[in-house]
């Protein structure tokens, strides 16, 4: 019987470097600063931060991880999970209504879409950093996360975490044929787990 544990967030703390890299700004201008604090104020009434995930065995050999539940075959997952015995794989996204307010904005203020777009790839990219963080102190030392469609993993593993995780009665979060996540500020990966 295959467990999957549902956990919501606080919102983390926001990283303002973070948001004007996502904009291509290298510093941030008065008009710029003030752009973001407006957008800030309106997204954090609309985003929530949920993850779900599971932890399974895993076994790499050669160019196959094998998780019990599914395998893929993809030489670079392989080399990210060396010397792991087990893996989690989690969702996490920050909601449908960040989508709704990037795209009321794109029809009547580009501008402010652009930043609420850069604001939600920060608030989501903070999300997975706190969920491993958590992970972390829970469990030990963690690879790099690793998506579906990095390197050679193929985009279409998306179906088999979505099957396994239970995303949308979990957290709400849907796949498309495409291969598309909704919310789209979303994120699905793995995270090898190893001991020193």
């Amino acid at each position: 019987m295959i467990t999957v544990i549902q956990k919501n967030y606080t919102a983390p703390p926001i990283n303002q470097k973070q948001i004007l890299r996502y904009l291509n700004c290298a510093v941030s201008k008065d008009e710029t600063q003030k752009l973001v604090n407006e957008c800030l104020s309106q997204f954090c009434g609309e985003a929530v931060y949920k993850v779900c995930y599971i932890e399974l065995p895993v076994c790499v050999s050669d160019s196959v991880c094998d998780f019990g539940a599914f395998a893929v075959k993809s030489k670079d997952l392989a080399k990210n999970l060396n010397g792991c015995k087990s893996v989690i794989i989690f969702s996490a996204t920050i909601g449908i209504g960040v989508d709704r307010l990037i795209n009321k904005y794109s029809r009547i203020s580009p501008a402010k879409a652009v930043v609420l777009d850069a604001i939600g790839s920060e608030r989501i990219e903070a999300l997975c950093d706190r969920f491993c963080s958590d992970i972390k102190a829970q469990i030990g030392n963690l690879k790099p996360r690793f998506s579906a469609g990095y390197g050679d993993l193929p985009i279409e593993t998306q179906k088999k975490i979505f099957s396994l995780l239970q995303c949308d009665k979990k957290i709400g979060l849907t796949l498309n044929d495409s291969y598309m996540m909704s919310p789209s500020k979303s994120v699905t990966a793995f995270v090898g787990i190893f001991n020193d």
